[in-house]
């Protein structure tokens, strides 16, 4: 077990530190870190474990001590799976050690395998455990640590493969953005005009996805002309497809084209953009629903227990985006699509306003109170408990219905 950054300082006795314990990818990182910020700003002592694969905050929060323990996701065959179950039982032993040092008041878990150890360690020693679940089905970690939870925190207003036993111990939070997309939680949308520009920003996730580098070139070139010429399309694309789609896209005459491997900016993008395409991440449905933007949802089919598509389909019954499963994903339906979208601008303000009234910006600020709720030094966190998004959204339920029908293909 290693440590970085700062060790001490923290009086455990007035002042215990809460131990936030998440995977490494940025699904699971963006949430603890901006709970992180929200329990340091409140006078909290925060402190981060994760595995050796994980990312630390970094420049972002270098007052935060990391804490790397081993974990493993479990391989393929029997070799896989009991060297995964190896590194599992050593990391256990090493997050018992570290409970034992740190004493802390809590521990909230932000799924991925790498937070298996330490919540269960924490289960283990009686301590009050939050789990965080990001998607819309509960996560293979947190299916493991969910009976010894106290609590577990949802974006979604349901939750698959949740026990009927557990849903008592639900806090509807949301899923907390980056700062800088939730400063954008107020940029108006306006719809393009007749004649005016189209801004479509496609994104595939943080290692793209090769098919939207297939169809979108090929549905463009069935648009008229006219239409091409109103398209703003940035885009992202593998390394690897980049020159084909440049290629591609190059003669079709848009009025503005930007390929690039990885935006720096999303939010600045995702605000000015009229509508995007995009895959169907956690991350990816927070921040659309934040800023309320318009989206065409892909998922990822072979995402475990395909819990992109159960994320899509929530906001697509809300009436703030349109699923479409890959294997529908074809140029001549996004043709199609996108015609009637443009030749009635009016569904993407519509489903722009149905988008940001499902989303939320306080969920970092949900997400402190439920934890220091659970802790009895906080407002109180309600079973079940809904962000503001929620009473707007029953209200618009049955009429969004219908539309949600023909939107969900």
């Amino acid at each position: 077990m290693s440590t970085t950054g700062p060790d001490a300082g923290f009086d455990a006795k007035a002042n215990k530190v809460i131990v936030l314990a998440a995977g490494g990818t940025g699904g699971h990182m963006f949430p603890a870190e901006a709970l992180a910020r929200e329990l340091l700003a409140r006078g909290r002592a925060v402190t981060l474990v994760t595995d050796k694969r994980g990312h630390a905050f970094g420049e972002n929060l270098p007052e935060v001590p990391v804490h790397r323990i081993r974990a493993a996701s479990p391989g393929a065959g029997i070799a896989g799976k009991l060297k995964a179950a190896l590194q599992m039982g050593l990391g256990l032993l090493e997050a018992r050690a570290l409970m034992r040092r740190l004493d802390p008041a809590t521990v909230v878990g932000f799924g991925g395998y790498p937070s298996v150890p330490t919540v269960y360690a924490a289960i283990q020693s009686k301590l009050p455990a939050l789990l965080h679940e990001q998607n819309a089905v509960l996560g293979r970690a947190n299916r493991m640590l969910i009976a010894g939870a106290s609590r577990i925190a949802v974006a979604f207003p349901d939750i698959e493969k949740l026990g009927e036993a557990q849903r008592a111990k639900i806090v509807r939070t949301g899923n907390p953005v980056r700062p800088a997309v939730a400063a954008r939680r107020l940029s108006p949308y306006q719809a393009p005009g007749p004649a005016g520009p189209v801004r479509l920003l496609v994104m595939g996730g943080s290692q793209g996805a090769r098919i939207f580098s297939e169809v979108i070139p090929a549905a463009l070139s069935l648009l008229p002309e006219e239409m091409r010429a109103r398209i703003h399309l940035a885009q992202q694309c593998r390394p690897e497809d980049l020159e084909a789609a440049r290629d591609a896209l190059e003669p079709l005459g848009l009025a503005r084209l930007e390929l690039q491997t990885f935006f720096r900016d999303v939010p600045e993008r995702l605000a000015a953009c009229h509508l995007a395409v995009t895959r169907a991440g956690a991350s990816t449905i927070a921040e659309l629903t934040c800023v309320g933007r318009p989206a065409i949802l892909v998922p990822y089919p072979h995402a475990t227990d395909n819990h992109q598509t159960a994320n899509a389909r929530h906001l697509a019954e809300a009436g703030g985006a349109w699923l479409v499963p890959q294997p529908s994903f074809t140029a001549q339906a996004l043709a199609e699509r996108l015609s009637a979208l443009l030749a009635d601008a009016q569904q993407l303000a519509t489903a722009a306003r149905a988008a940001h009234e499902w989303g939320t910006a306080d969920a970092a600020t949900a997400l402190a109170d439920a934890v220091l709720a659970m802790l009895g030094g906080g407002p109180a966190a309600h079973p079940h408990a809904h962000s503001d998004h929620d009473q707007s959204q029953h209200a618009r339920r049955s009429s969004a219905g219908a539309s949600a029908k023909g939107a969900a293909e």
